[in-house]
C-alpha cells in the first residue's frame, strides 16, 4: 500500500510517485527484487548486506504473472520488469537487465544474452564458435537497474565491467559467461573470482552503487525536511 502524506511546500515539484517510492520505503523496510534467479538473488543478499532493509523476491509472490520482455535495451527490460512487480506487489520494487556485448559480434549477444542458447555451456559455446578467427576479442558486461513504485520507474542506474574473452571456460564460481570473461586489470576469469572479489568491481556492483547512493541521497532529504 501506498501512502497519502501531508507534504510541506519545499516538496510542491516532487513527483507524487517518487514521495510514495521513498516514505513506503522508510515505512515498510522492505523491497521486491523483481527476479526469482537464485544466482542474481545470492548477489543481491551480498551487495545488500549492509543496508538496513529487507529484500523480498518473486519467489515470494508465486502467482505473480510475468511480464514479456519487449524492450530494445537493457533499460528498457529492466523498467518493464521493475514496473510490473511494483504494480503487482503493491511495493517499491527494482529490477535489473543485464548482458554481455562483444565488439567482434556487433555487440551480441546484448540483450539476448539469456535466450542465446539453451543452457550456459551451450550460450558460451556459440560464443566462442563465434569469435574463432577473430582478434578483437574486447567485451563488456552491463547491468541497468530500475527502481519503480505503484507501476511507474522513477529511476535506472546503468554500471558497466570491460574486459576480454577468453578461448575456453575457466573457473567454477559464477554462472552465465563467467567462465570466459577476463574482467580488465586481473588475470582472473569472472567465474575465478571470489563472490567478494566479483562484487568489488562487477557490472552489477556498479550499477547498485548508483541506485544506493541515489536512495540514500533521497531519504536523508526527507528526513532533513519533516
Amino acid at each position: 500500500m501506498l501512502y497519502n502524506i501531508a507534504l510541506p511546500r519545499r516538496y510542491a515539484i516532487v513527483p507524487a510517485q517518487k514521495l510514495n517510492f521513498f516514505w513506503s520505503f522508510k515505512i515498510m523496510a522492505f523491497i521486491v527484487a523483481a527476479t526469482g534467479n537464485q544466482h542474481k538473488l545470492a548477489e543481491y543478499a551480498q551487495l545488500l548486506a549492509d543496508q538496513d532493509i529487507e529484500v523480498k523476491s518473486l519467489n515470494d509472490y508465486p502467482n505473480y504473472p510475468e511480464p514479456e520482455e519487449n524492450g530494445s535495451s537493457f533499460a528498457e527490460n529492466a523498467s518493464i520488469k521493475a514496473a510490473a512487480a511494483s504494480k503487482y506487489c503493491d511495493v517499491p520494487a527494482f529490477a535489473d537487465d543485464s548482458g554481455l556485448e562483444v565488439e567482434a559480434l556487433d555487440g551480441r549477444p546484448g540483450i539476448h544474452s539469456s535466450r542465446y542458447a539453451p543452457s550456459d555451456p551451450e550460450r558460451i559455446a556459440k560464443l566462442l564458435k563465434e569469435l574463432e578467427g577473430k582478434e578483437n576479442r574486447r567485451a563488456r558486461f552491463v547491468c541497468v537497474i530500475a527502481i519503480a513504485a505503484n507501476g511507474e520507474v522513477l529511476e535506472t542506474f546503468e554500471g558497466e565491467v570491460k574486459g576480454t574473452i577468453l578461448t575456453s571456460p575457466r573457473g567454477e564460481n559464477g554462472f552465465g559467461y563467467d567462465p570466459i570473461f577476463q574482467p580488465d586489470g586481473f588475470d582472473k576469469s569472472f567465474a575465478e573470482l571470489t563472490q567478494e572479489e566479483k562484487n568489488r568491481i562487477s557490472h552489477r556492483a556498479m550499477a547498485y552503487a548508483k541506485a544506493l547512493e541515489f536512495v540514500d541521497e533521497e531519504l536523508s532529504i526527507l528526513d532533513g525536511g519533516f
